[in-house]
């Protein structure tokens, strides 16, 4: 038997609904928010994205619950967005490579145009990698011995997949792709012998230090910081990019206020000490804060980049 409602209760919760409903914009959020994250947890993004909730809840006055999404390079997530109703309380903080180029070479349900970029926090550090102890040290010596000897690749991305595939290719290299749903799925396959060498979006920083791990190969523009000696594909005789960012998404056409806040909690977190500090030093991504209009800037930029070199 369903409960009896009480009047007296029924009018407090028609009251608090009316108050709810009236309440000025200045308090949005005036309820918890979620972030959705395109990878499973342990990655580089997983890692960044959780002390980026925990600031952004400072500032915003309400919870910021991380939801992890993984699935097709985080294409899975973009399409939970996209088909988002609730006016700017949830949003996606992760990378772009789903928009610059999934979208080129197979069918999602979304397009740039489904979301605003309210920001970019953080310049990935594509990288290939491998564990410490393989028979090549250098990406030069791993092409050279895969010409000879069958190799397995973790891939996080359609985009690092692709690009895999294309060296493969004009190498005469044996390369297995193996699936994984981001980088805390990549780590224990590299470090476990399961796999000969891998795709890395930022993971491998926590690795590297201790000489677990190596890195080969940076696919960015140019060379990391936090790896100068690394020589970038483009370097190494490829004309091939990897150019990725991480930034905050949400549906196109939320409320001015909405944006407003997010925009203004996400520069806040881009002073953050915490946030800089896991995402430096911890994942060695470097913290900057471009705005919306740089953002969407670079992520059209990109596709249109994508879409010549890559899109037959």
């Amino acid at each position: 038997m369903k409960p009896i409602l009480k009047p007296f209760a029924a009018a407090l919760s028609i009251a608090a609904l009316v108050a709810a409903s009236s309440a000025p914009a200045d308090d949005w959020p005036n309820r918890p928010l979620t972030m959705v994250i395109g990878f499973a947890a342990g990655g580089s993004t997983d890692i960044q994205g959780r002390v980026l909730a925990n600031v952004m809840e400072d500032y915003l006055g309400q919870p910021v619950n991380v939801v992890n999404q993984p699935g097709a390079g985080s294409a899975v997530a973009y399409t939970r967005l996209a088909n988002n109703r609730d006016q700017g309380r949830t949003f996606l903080y992760g990378g772009i490579t789903a928009l610059t180029f999934t979208p080129i070479i197979t069918r999602v349900g979304y397009e740039i145009d489904d979301f605003e970029f309210l920001a970019t926090l953080a310049v990935g550090q594509n990288s290939i990698v491998a564990a410490s102890g393989q028979p090549f040290s250098t990406f030069e010596e791993l092409v050279e011995y895969g010409r000879d000897n069958r190799l397995t690749y973790a891939q996080q991305t359609a985009l690092d997949e692709a690009i895999m595939r294309r060296i493969a290719a004009a190498e005469g290299m044996n390369v297995a792709i193996i699936p994984t749903g981001g980088g805390g799925g990549m780590a224990p396959l590299v470090l476990g012998g399961e796999v000969d060498f891998a795709y890395s979006g930022g993971t491998h920083a926590q690795y590297t230090d201790g000489g677990e791990m190596i890195v080969m190969a940076f696919m960015g523009p140019e060379r990391s910081p936090f790896y100068p000696e690394v020589p970038t594909l483009i370097e190494l005789g490829y004309d091939l990019v990897m150019e990725d960012y991480r930034v905050i998404a949400v549906p196109a056409g939320i409320p001015d206020r909405a944006r407003e806040r997010l925009v203004a909690a996400a520069e806040q977190a881009s002073r953050s000490e915490r946030f800089r500090r896991v995402t430096e030093d911890n994942t060695n991504f470097p913290v900057v804060f471009y705005d919306q209009e740089e953002t969407e800037a670079a992520i059209r930029r990109i596709r249109a980049a994508n879409e010549a070199v890559l899109g037959d």
